[in-house]
């Protein structure tokens, strides 16, 4: 774990983006291990790789669908820890108390946040549905538990293809002598871009849907990990927002059959 003094803390990002601890955004500055210029690359195109196996593999259910939903975290995760060794853990932190609280608080924000976007865009714009959790109800028992376990296993995949991006952006602009909070920014808006591009096939190319809608969303998300530094917690907010708004899909399909 990277330590602070009193004065480096206070050259942090405000409160809302960072707390007042002793964590820090690993490998822009060499801690815990310098990461060169070329491996980034190469980890972002393991990203690519990873979800071009999540969306071009055939997944006619929830169940075929674990496949490559399995698939896209293990791919970038194997890349990344090929290239960072032993320090790859330093973006999984042990849990704490505030840390299981910035879960929940920010799942439930993006829910807020996506609702509140979303109304807007689609007041205004139109906007097509995420059709994920369609039919759900009618699956019976099997199909439901391979949903909830491929969604989680997907929102890790989507957490890793954020934030090894976000990582790499702040590195490589921070080595480019660029400020270590001018970089964290500039890596949080790119790297929500770069996620709202992700998203535009399911959201039938909807542009403003998938740069505005899911772009809000995703900038929420990051938050959770730049305040804790630990992906588990962006991962767990993800989890939060997106079981609950499948939930209520998922009830008001039951409910329309019933």
């Amino acid at each position: 774990m990277t330590t602070h003094t009193r004065g480096q803390r206070s050259m942090r990002l405000p409160w809302l983006f960072e707390r007042r601890d002793d964590r820090d955004f690993p490998f822009y500055d060499g801690e815990p291990v310098t990461v060169a210029a070329w491996k980034w690359l190469v980890i972002i195109l393991g990203c690519v790789v990873g979800f071009i196996a999540l969306t071009t593999i055939p997944s006619p259910d929830n169940v075929s669908g674990l496949l490559s939903r399995a698939l896209f975290p293990a791919i970038m995760l194997v890349v990344f820890i090929l290239l960072t060794g032993r320090y790859w853990s330093a973006i999984f932190r042990k849990m704490t108390g505030g840390d299981w609280l910035n879960m929940v608080v920010f799942g439930l924000l993006t829910l807020v946040v996506s609702f509140i976007v979303g109304a807007v865009v689609r007041a205004i714009f139109g906007a097509s549905a995420n059709t994920a959790a369609d039919g759900l109800a009618a699956g019976g028992p099997i199909e439901i538990v391979a949903f909830l376990v491929g969604t989680a296993l997907q929102l890790l995949g989507e957490e890793l293809f954020t934030i090894l991006p976000f990582l790499a952006v702040m590195s490589l602009l921070h080595g480019a002598g660029v400020g270590r909070n001018t970089s964290a920014i500039l890596a949080w808006l790119i790297t929500a871009v770069w996620f709202g591009a992700a998203h535009l096939p399911t959201y039938d190319w909807n542009v403003v849907q998938a740069f505005v809608g899911i772009g809000a969303a995703r900038l929420v998300l990051t938050l959770a990990f730049m305040r804790t530094k630990n992906i588990a917690v962006s991962t767990g907010a993800h989890i939060i927002n997106d079981w609950i708004g499948f939930g209520i899909v998922a009830a008001t399909s039951a409910a329309l059959i019933a």
